[in-house]
């Protein structure tokens, strides 16, 4: 696995951030919170011309939603892309994206969930560098302070990030004790898995894999999984990061943190559960495309900074 990462510059005050809709549809009302808070960091966030576009469950048809991120990574002036939200439909676009604009002009792009398909495309085309934390459709209730830090702190300070297991994250009971470095890679499993077999899979030899998941019930936890096992995907893994495992359950016995412990404690390598990184409360923001240290045994991941 190449490890040299394309880090864009860090985000200065004053500097343009595009809002873009790359996956599912959202609302004014929904972004305005992002806006408040980018506007508040010192950043000037300009809407993507086709941010609130509609088209089913996607946000605008396909040709549109590939125009807003051509146009953010084409623009000079423009220098950083904030995705809205997940939802679905990334993975439709990322193969319409100019990736010779997005390594001449590097440009630090955040994003989570469905926004996973696009860190690994950009990762594939442009080897750059991400940021997986909120997108600008920003919800308080989920949000609270301690993220918004989190996210200011990834775009606009190139310092290293530490995030620490928090016991009161479900997939705390995950862990193998150990030390492991690589760079970090991956975001949502659902997204990851279905990577398998296209080009934008990256090859995690050596990688700390980051993994976390929403409303997914513990069997297809277990079927995501050991798809990625029977696909060699997992081979060669220095560790595994794993994240928020938020409202996976149903009524059978088994739970997640029993999944995820049999189908990743076995494969001789760090795994740490319990980061507030996904779709919870609390939230934290990761560069991911970086190095990456995870001390299992401590309870801790640090990551090298996405932007420089």
């Amino acid at each position: 696995m190449t490890t040299s990462a394309l880090r864009p510059p860090v985000l200065r005050p004053g500097d343009p951030v595009m809002l873009v809709s790359p996956s599912g549809p959202t609302t004014p009302e929904l972004v305005a919170r992002g806006v408040e808070l980018l506007t508040g960091w010192g950043l000037r966030p300009v809407l993507g011309p086709n941010a609130y576009a509609r088209h089913g469950y996607l946000a605008g048809d396909d040709v549109l939603r590939a125009a807003d991120l051509n146009a953010a990574f084409a623009d000079p002036e423009i220098r950083g892309v904030i995705c809205t939200r997940g939802g679905y439909g990334a993975q439709r676009v990322v193969d319409l994206i100019d990736m010779a604009a997005v390594r001449s002009d590097p440009k630090v792009v955040a994003g989570f969930s469905d926004i996973t398909a696009l860190q690994f495309a950009l990762w594939r085309g442009a080897r750059l560098a991400g940021v997986h934390g909120p997108g600008a459709a920003w919800r308080d209730e989920r949000l609270p302070l301690a993220s918004v830090e989190s996210m200011h702190a990834a775009l606009m300070t190139p310092a290293p990030v530490t995030v620490a297991a928090v016991a009161a994250e479900e997939s705390f009971g995950v862990r193998v004790p150990g030390r492991a470095e690589g760079v970090l890679l991956g975001g949502n499993l659902c997204l990851i898995t279905a990577s398998i077999g296209t080009a934008d899979m990256p090859d995690l030899t050596g990688a700390v894999l980051l993994v976390e998941e929403v409303q997914e019930p513990p069997y297809k936890i277990d079927r995501m999984l050991t798809h990625l096992r029977r696909a060699g995907a997992l081979d060669g893994l220095a560790g595994v990061a794993v994240g928020q495992f938020t409202d996976c359950a149903d009524g059978w016995d088994t739970t997640v943190v029993d999944v995820l412990t049999d189908r990743l404690g076995d494969l001789g390598v760090p795994v740490l559960g319990g980061l507030p990184i996904g779709h919870g409360p609390g939230q934290l923001t990761v560069p991911v495309g970086t190095p990456a240290v995870l001390d299992a045994t401590a309870g801790t991941l640090t990551v090298a900074p996405a932007v420089r």
